[in-house]
C-alpha cells in the first residue's frame, strides 16, 4: 500500500444525536492527523440499509475501502457483511457494540478485524452509584432504557443493577431510539396510564442525555399543577456527557449527573492505521474508560447550583 492513501469508511447509526455527530468529528480530525481518506456514512436508524451502505463501499470497483468501523445498528453488528468485508481484505472494525462473532473472524483474517468500544458495563455502574448518592434512604427510579436493538442497553442496566442499593426499586420504560424525542414519547406514553400519576418516583434515570431531556419535557408538558411542580425538580439523569450537551445541561441545571462516554472512533482510526501500516493485528477489544459528571460523592452534598457553575 506503500504511495497509497488508505480509504476508510466509518459506517454511524444516525445523524439525530450529538455523540454520534461527536464519533464523526473525532474520526475525521484523526483521518486528517494520519494523512488518510474518511468517508462517513449515516443509517438513519435503520439496520438494512447500514448494511447495504457497507456492502456498497465494499464492492465498489476501483475504490472500495481499505477497512470499515462501523457502529451497529444492528444487536447482531452484521456477522454476514463482517465476512464479505474481510473476504475482499478489508479490514473491520466495530465500535461500541459486543458482538459474537469477532473471535473467529480473526482467526482467519489477514486484515486487522477488532472492536473499540465505551466500558458500557462500568457505565451502568457508575449510574447505579449516581442513583446511590442520590437517593441514598431508597427510592423508585424511572429508568428509560434506549432501543432494544442495541447491545449497550442490556450492558448498562446490567452494571446499574449491580451498584444501585439494595432500597432503590427501578420501574423501565423503552424508547424506541437515542432521541430526544424517543424518551419524550416513551414518558408520555407512561403519562398516559391513570396509574402513572399517583406512583412516587424519587428520580429519572435514561441510558443516555437525549432521552432524559425529553422525559423531563414530557412532565413538563404532560403533567400540570402540583404534579408537575413536584416531577419537574425530580433528579435526572443521563449518558454520554459531551462538552456542549450533557455537561452543559448539568452546569445549565437541566440535568443532575451525566457519565461522560468519550468517543471511540478516533482512537479506533488511530489503531486501525498503525496496525495497516506496520502488518499486525490489533488487540481484540479495546475498553474506553467512562466517568461520572459530577463525581459520585459530590452528589450526595453539592447542590445543584454549585454544580451548574462548576468549570463554568
Amino acid at each position: 500500500m506503500a504511495g497509497t492513501r488508505l480509504r476508510f469508511v466509518l459506517s454511524l447509526i444516525t445523524r439525530d444525536n450529538d455523540y454520534q455527530l461527536e464519533q464523526a468529528t473525532a474520526a475525521e480530525q484523526a483521518a486528517s492527523r494520519l494523512d488518510v481518506q474518511l468517508q462517513v456514512l449515516f443509517a438513519d436508524n435503520d439496520a438494512i440499509q447500514q448494511s447495504t451502505q457497507i456492502l456498497n463501499a465494499i464492492q465498489t470497483h476501483g475504490a472500495h475501502a481499505d477497512a470499515i468501523l462501523v457502529e451497529p445498528a444492528s444487536r447482531t453488528g452484521f456477522p454476514k457483511v463482517a465476512l464479505a468485508a474481510v473476504a475482499a481484505g478489508t479490514a473491520w472494525v466495530v465500535l461500541n457494540s459486543e458482538v459474537e462473532y469477532l473471535r473467529e473472524l480473526r482467526s482467519a483474517a489477514k486484515v486487522p478485524v477488532f472492536s473499540v468500544s465505551a466500558d458500557n458495563h462500568q457505565v451502568g455502574r457508575i449510574q447505579g452509584q449516581q442513583l446511590g448518592a442520590i437517593l441514598p434512604d431508597g427510592g423508585c427510579v424511572l429508568y428509560l432504557l434506549g432501543p432494544s436493538s442495541s447491545s449497550v442497553v442490556e450492558q448498562r442496566k446490567t452494571g446499574m443493577l449491580e451498584t444501585k442499593p439494595f432500597a432503590v426499586s427501578i420501574k423501565t420504560l423503552r424508547s424506541v431510539d437515542w432521541t430526544e424525542e424517543g424518551g419524550y414519547h416513551a414518558v408520555s406514553s407512561w403519562l398516559r396510564l391513570s396509574t402513572s400519576h399517583n406512583e412516587s418516583i424519587g428520580a429519572v434515570q435514561a441510558q443516555n442525555d437525549f432521552l432524559a431531556l425529553g422525559a423531563r419535557r414530557a412532565f413538563e408538558q404532560q403533567t400540570t399543577g402540583q404534579e408537575r411542580e413536584r416531577r419537574t425538580k425530580l433528579p435526572f439523569l443521563g449518558v454520554d456527557g459531551l462538552p456542549g450537551t450533557g455537561q452543559a445541561w448539568v452546569r445549565q441545571g437541566s440535568l443532575t449527573a451525566t457519565v461522560i462516554v468519550p468517543p471511540t472512533a478516533g482512537q479506533a482510526l488511530e489503531t486501525l492505521v498503525n496496525a495497516m501500516r506496520t502488518g499486525t493485528q490489533a488487540a481484540e477489544q479495546t475498553l474506553v474508560s467512562p466517568q461520572s459528571f459530577p463525581d459520585p460523592r459530590n452528589l450526595a452534598v453539592e447542590p445543584i447550583a454549585a454544580v451548574r457553575t462548576e468549570k463554568a
